[in-house]
């Protein structure tokens, strides 16, 4: 079957799914804030229990990220992700399951040619990409100080 590009294109859009884009947003508003909510629940545990509010601003992060791993170790975090989208994705918890998640997949490769190879093929371009935006904010700031005195 030979198609044209616009042909193809009809036909695609006419047999695809359509998304409920409202209903995604709201689930991943909830589900995100959820998250945003915990944190912020582990930040006034912490501070109950007595820690000093600049270990606490350390603390509730690593809890998080914590969480983030352990779920996707027992393979929760993917279903809840089918869900939230971009709830779960945004915050740091989203960081952590893109670094998990290649680590736990690729373990039966090894350590050093499966986890140690692969634990970064999600996570490489944004720690990349932010460390280079955060070296251009840098020189940016630094000559703006300079000119501004």
């Amino acid at each position: 079957m030979n198609l044209s590009k616009q042909t193809y294109k009809k036909y695609a859009e006419a047999t695809a799914e359509k998304t409920p884009c409202l209903k995604n947003c709201i689930k991943a508003f909830l589900i995100g804030g959820f998250i945003c909510t915990l944190a912020q629940g582990f930040f006034n545990l912490y501070k109950y229990l007595g820690i000093e509010e600049e270990t606490v601003k350390s603390l509730v992060p690593v809890t998080l990220i914590f969480i983030a791993v352990l779920l996707t170790g027992l393979d929760i975090f993917d279903d809840i992700a089918k869900h939230a989208g971009a709830g779960t994705l945004v915050p740091i918890t989203g960081f952590a399951n893109a670094v998990a998640s290649p680590a736990i997949d690729t373990k039966a490769e090894g350590f050093i040619l499966g986890v140690g190879a692969k634990i970064f093929t999600i996570a490489g371009s944004v720690i990349l990409y932010g460390i280079l935006s955060g070296a251009i904010y840098g020189v940016i700031y630094y000559i703006v100080k300079l000119i501004m005195g």
